[in-house]
């Protein structure tokens, strides 16, 4: 199949222009990354976003999927010497998949069926005549198949009525009625298993042990929390529509009249229907309702992700990190503006050891030593209890940093720091230490760049997404990789500072050339410009171009390394700065020099508009962050347990997880609560991400307190 075609067919059902997809599909075809394709091919594409490249992506796989199985359904029916031109060109013309299956159902191999037995049987000439309902007497008819296993005349017309059932269920317009049906009225419903309601794991589901509604209508979350219930033998699912009206229709397809023979193919019909082609067609539509759920969920799970990973960065300060604790004390680490280790140690300051003294003494001693400038606390078990011990620390206590003379304080999420501590990674970091100082550390880095961190943890163990255990693992995978990729391409990476873990991800790198870059640079110190990538190990010209972009060399010799100009493109910058008779780096400092430059000038074949806008937004803000600016924020005083709120209060709190019904906010009483997603907003939210964003302080009023399940009901309408 040409691109042209799989192109003219992407672009019809996303709307875009045909040569910009058609051109989307030749670079991805030629090893490009999206990133790159969406920063460095604008010319190509038109200028497509990578959510629209990414959408091209997906379509493309499917399509080459389609291809692949057709490939299989033209064998499989010309072996069987089946195969017509009409059916070739009705195939060679299909491009969806259930219309191919169903095109493919009536040669599909199968187990030995009722029909196929009867076939066996030399009964299908009798099915024909009872479909033709010309016989007066069909028993009469069924006589003259009486022999070998077919007994009697009943046992014949029972073969033909098998066959007629079989080929209802395999009938084309027969599927797409009853899936139309399915479409228009389907109903989910689900039924506790009597045996299980009593029990506590069933006591979670209890919503749904009587539950029903429009297929149509059944939100994300609830359907795939009905398929876990289900799939843990505590529920049972079923998705349903009017049978005797989808059967009654069926009917009047294949029943002609009130005659003997019609009643038989009516019974048949029937049977067709509830023992074939309605458990189908259900599992069917089980199976779309569920992909769909699994769709809206991984995209909700990706954008939190995104949010999470392109959270405000503190930058390269001296940072203390504390993981919080009572029984087990607090460890606390102290680690330099490059994220290094330089000491730790554990203090007790609060019960049942209670050396709150010894405590003090300890951090203001290390806040000294280490020149500290912020504290990094995470926010489990004693987080808050720890935030006023440092606090107190802190009162008076000044070593000269920033503009209030003492460290500040932030509360960080420590979500999958335990996974961190124990992995492979974390192991090889800090082969010396245990499994408590390396999820301190971890903590503190993800104050500093919390990308950098966070890409080290599978994004699953992240803690911000909702039944992500339940997806489709594949597809899931797939989609948090390509955000962190997009991510980290995006913010750009310090060629001289970054882990393996996070180069990585660069467009066109991956495990083994991250380890390669890694490797290099211990052997030859510090990378001082981009062309140097080209003596890394296995890093060839197509590599290069991919992720050069995207890698930045702060002290480099030519200031265009440490910028998002591409290599490619540093020629015309330096024809600029020649027309402009300076340096580029005085471009880079000067306005005025870059306001007499007119980039129509530039224009050629391979440079256009698009690339030479980027260049010079590139010049006035070069190697630009796009990430916000880091903000403290501090709980309401008094305000520690469920047992302190009362409803009608107002409260400062965290946004720690977006789902597509709400978003979950952190106030400071070790319990989550809920902001309903009509509660987002005094207008109407279709989707959360439109009003709050992950780690998004923000005020709530407190609706609801059910202090039997724990839940608090929160409100931000009014505030």
């Amino acid at each position: 199949m040409n691109h042209q075609t799989f192109a003219s067919i992407i672009a019809k059902s996303l709307g875009l222009q045909g040569d910009a997809v058609g051109n989307t599909l030749a670079l991805i075809d030629e090893g490009c990354t999206i990133p790159f394709i969406a920063r460095y091919r604008k010319e190509r594409t038109g200028g497509l976003n990578e959510v629209q490249i990414a959408a091209i992506s997906e379509q493309y796989e499917k399509l080459k999927e389609i291809e692949k199985r057709k490939e299989t359904v033209v064998k499989t029916i010309t072996d069987l010497q089946k195969m017509t031109p009409e059916l070739e060109k009705r195939i060679a013309d299909c491009w969806n998949a259930t219309e191919l299956e169903d095109i493919y159902l009536p040669f599909k191999p199968k187990r030995r069926t009722r029909a196929q037995v009867a076939r066996e049987q030399g009964l299908e000439p009798l099915a024909t005549i009872l479909m033709m309902q010309r016989e007066r007497d069909p028993e009469q008819a069924a006589q003259k198949f009486v022999k070998g296993d077919v007994k009697d005349a009943e046992q014949a017309l029972k073969g033909a009525q098998d066959i007629i059932a079989e080929m209802v269920s395999e009938d084309e317009r027969s599927r797409q009625q009853v899936r139309s049906a399915f479409r228009r009225e389907a109903v989910i419903t689900s039924k506790v298993v009597k045996s299980k309601a009593d029990t506590d794991e069933a006591a979670k589901y209890s919503d749904y042990f009587d539950w029903q509604e429009p297929l149509k209508r059944c939100s994300p979350h609830r359907l795939l929390a009905m398929r876990r219930g289900e799939a843990e033998g505590i529920l049972r699912v079923s998705i349903s529509v009017d049978d005797e009206d989808c059967t009654e229709r069926l009917k009047r397809h294949y029943v002609y009249g009130n005659t003997p023979c019609g009643k038989l193919v009516a019974e048949a019909v029937e049977d067709g229907y509830k023992r074939l082609l309605e458990p189908s067609i259900e599992t069917e539509f089980a199976n779309e309702s569920k992909e769909k759920a699994d769709d809206e969920c991984i995209r909700v799970f990706a954008e939190n992700l995104r949010q999470l990973l392109l959270g405000a960065p503190l930058g390269q300060k001296r940072v203390m990190g504390i993981d919080p604790g009572f029984r087990t004390g607090c460890k606390v680490v102290c680690l330099d503006a490059q994220g290094n280790l330089l000491h730790h140690e554990a203090i007790f300051p609060h019960p049942p050891v209670n050396r709150r003294m010894q405590a003090i003494v300890h951090v203001e001693q290390m806040l000294k030593d280490y020149q500290i400038e912020a504290v990094a606390i995470g926010n489990g078990t004693a987080s808050r209890e720890t935030r006023a011990f440092v606090e107190d620390c802190l009162s008076g206590y000044s070593v000269g940093f920033g503009q209030s003379g003492k460290p500040s304080v932030f509360v960080v999420s420590e979500d999958g720091a335990s996974v961190y501590s124990a992995s492979k990674v974390a192991r090889d970091e800090f082969p010396d230490e245990d499994v408590t100082v390396r999820g301190a550390v971890s903590i503190g880095r993800r104050l500093m760049d919390p990308l950098a961190e966070l890409v080290k943890i599978d994004p699953k163990s992240i803690g911000v997404g909702q039944y992500q255990h339940d997806v489709d693992q594949t597809k899931l995978k797939k989609q948090l990789d390509q955000t962190v990729e997009s991510c980290v391409n995006s913010v750009g990476v310090n060629l001289n500072t970054a882990s393996s873990h996070l180069l990585q991800y660069v467009s066109g790198l991956g495990p083994a050339l991250a380890k390669n870059i890694v490797d290099y640079r211990k052997e030859n110190g510090a990378f001082t410009s981009r062309t140097q990538l080209k003596k890394v190990p296995r890093l060839g010209a197509s590599a290069f171009q991919q992720c050069a972009g995207f890698l930045r060399i702060p002290e480099a010799k030519n200031p265009l390394d440490n910028s998002a100009v591409h290599p490619e493109s540093y020629k015309v910058v330096e024809q600029m700065a020649k027309d402009q008779q300076c340096s580029v780096a005085d471009l880079m400092k000067d306005k005025d020099l870059r306001a007499r430059i007119d980039i129509k000038r530039y224009v050629t074949e391979e440079v256009g508009l698009p690339t030479l806008t980027d260049i010079m937004k590139e010049l006035e803000k070069p190697g630009r962050d796009p990430r916000e600016q880091i903000e403290e924020f501090e709980f309401a005083k008094g305000i520690e347990s469920v047992d302190d709120l009362v409803e009608g209060m107002e409260l400062p709190g965290i946004v720690t997880n977006i789902t597509a019904f709400g978003a979950f906010v952190d106030i400071g009483v070790h319990q989550d609560g809920l902001v309903h997603i009509s509660q987002l907003a005094d207008k109407y939210v279709k989707d959360p991400n439109q009003v709050v964003k992950l780690h998004q302080h923000v005020r709530v009023r407190v609706l609801e307190i059910d202090r039997r399940r724990n839940r608090i009901s929160l409100s931000m309408r009014g505030l």
